[in-house]
């Protein structure tokens, strides 16, 4: 960040916080009262704690795997990436092995953090932290707790442009880690 903007911006203030739904450990409501920088206050502005999650652009043999299956906030069958909620306590990377094992039965000794990123900046502290597994292998798929069914797909990165341009890939996380994990590094 620049010089200039930490000297004239300036966080908000939060005067007072009351939950209004616990549905730990997938989400909360809250509403806080806050006073802004220019000195106003707002009693109601609402804010949903969720789990950080991974999303791993898994490759093997110049192809990425993809997953398939139904995700009920678009309502639709879509294609993604192996993803999943960190654990208490766990760390993102390990987040992703476990996940990548889990969803796809693969490994890797290769990982690279692409960064993590806030998926909605007014409403949520929640982190999308997105891998890349390189030189992946088979392993055998541990028990996982998914609802939805997936069938797995090795593509292309231009598969996965000609997926992407279609509306296939429906999730943000997805679609960010698509762009930078698989098209900018298929360059």
């Amino acid at each position: 960040m620049s010089e200039n903007a930490t000297v004239r911006l300036r966080v908000w203030e939060v005067l007072e916080r009351e939950l209004m739904v616990d549905c730990a450990p997938w989400l909360s409501l809250w509403r806080e009262k806050i006073r802004l920088p220019d000195g106003r206050e707002i009693s109601e502005y609402y804010q949903v704690e969720q789990r950080d999650y991974v999303v791993i652009a898994a490759w093997q043999n110049g192809k990425v795997f993809g997953l398939w299956r139904y995700k009920h906030g678009p309502r639709r069958i879509n294609l993604g990436l192996p993803a999943g909620y960190i654990e208490t306590g766990e760390d993102a990377l390990a987040a992703a092995r476990r996940e990548l094992k889990e969803e796809a039965g693969l490994g890797s000794g290769d990982w690279r953090a692409l960064g993590s990123y806030c998926i909605d900046g007014n409403r949520s502290q929640a982190s999308a932290h997105v891998f890349v597994a390189y030189n992946c292998h088979f392993m055998e798929r541990c028990p996982s707790d998914d609802l939805e069914d997936h069938l797995g797909e090795w593509l292309t990165p231009q598969e996965w442009a000609e997926h992407l341009a279609k509306g296939d890939v429906m999730t943000l996380g997805a679609a960010f880690a698509v762009h930078a994990g698989i098209l900018t590094l298929a360059k």
